[in-house]
């Protein structure tokens, strides 16, 4: 019998971005936030930390930067394994005099945003431990609250470390996206995916998971309902991936996408499939 829900230990991958100036964009990732550069040909370089790819860059020289009212990127979030590693990558932020576009307390997390020089959405985050998740009424609780920059910093201790990069440990988190229609984009990535419904927040937001973590997907119209793709020649996400944590549980959401009458197309060991927002997706395991 088929399955209807993801598997639990899914995972948000490794993300892809078209950026305009490929030296820039990896002077920001390197110098300002600390990634690793693992492999660069031609016009794209793999970064990510302790070993693991975690953002592809693929230069379109020419091309605008992010274009708003389109659907796509809103961030890519970094997850850091401690409050003491948010802490280190603040400081980095603030050594570098790199711009804030906000910080908050989820309640779940604590959270940074940025952006890239060509306007892609960052997220760098901590959990806190999932005992201390509050869940009122049976929902998440998941808050916009004012971010404690003195207690973060004051993790550091008085002694300050030399910088040598974002932790290894670090991971992609999640991944929000702009889509055009709420009810489209949760059938999608609910329904025929089978992640979980986490949080709505009124009819314009939406956050969906595997195994009852908080997220792994936020989906929003916050740049319009009926949002049209970004424009070829502009910065904008290319792909990101899906993770399996098998070639079975893989197959499971392959054929749910098939039973649903919808494209996929085989690359490698993985699947290429779009949302209803035209979001390219790779399913790998």
């Amino acid at each position: 019998m088929l399955s209807t829900t993801i598997h639990p230990n899914t995972t948000i991958g490794a993300v892809a971005l078209i950026v305009t100036d490929l030296e820039r964009s990896l002077h920001y990732y390197q110098h300002n936030l600390g990634l690793q550069l693992y492999r660069r040909e031609n016009g794209t370089a793999v970064l990510g930390a302790g070993g693991r790819d975690l953002l592809i860059l693929d230069e379109q020289p020419g091309a605008q930067p992010v274009q708003r009212g389109h659907t796509g990127l809103y961030h890519f979030a970094l997850l850091v394994p401690s409050r003491k590693e948010l802490a280190r990558t603040l400081r980095r932020l603030i050594d570098t005099r790199t711009p804030l576009g906000g910080a908050s307390d989820h309640a779940v997390s604590e959270a940074l945003y940025l952006s890239d020089p060509d306007g892609h959405g960052i997220e760098i985050y901590r959990d806190r431990p999932r005992e201390e998740w509050q869940f009122p009424n049976g929902a998440l609780k998941m808050t916009v609250d004012p971010f404690d920059f003195e207690g973060v910093l004051q993790e550091l201790g008085p002694r300050k470390a030399p910088w040598t990069g974002i932790a290894a440990d670090t991971v992609m988190g999640h991944i929000h996206l702009h889509v055009a229609h709420i009810p489209a984009a949760e059938q999608f990535y609910c329904d025929v995916l089978g992640f979980d419904l986490m949080v709505r927040y009124g009819n314009s937001a939406s956050f969906i998971s595997a195994g009852g973590y908080h997220h792994h997907m936020g989906l929003n119209t916050w740049a319009g309902v009926g949002a049209p793709p970004p424009p070829e020649d502009s910065a904008r996400l290319n792909w990101f991936e899906i993770r399996l944590p098998s070639a079975e549980a893989l197959q499971q959401v392959v054929e749910r996408v098939r039973t649903a009458g919808l494209p996929s197309e085989q690359i490698g060991t993985g699947w290429l499939a779009r949302d209803p927002a035209q979001n390219t997706i790779h399913l790998v395991s």
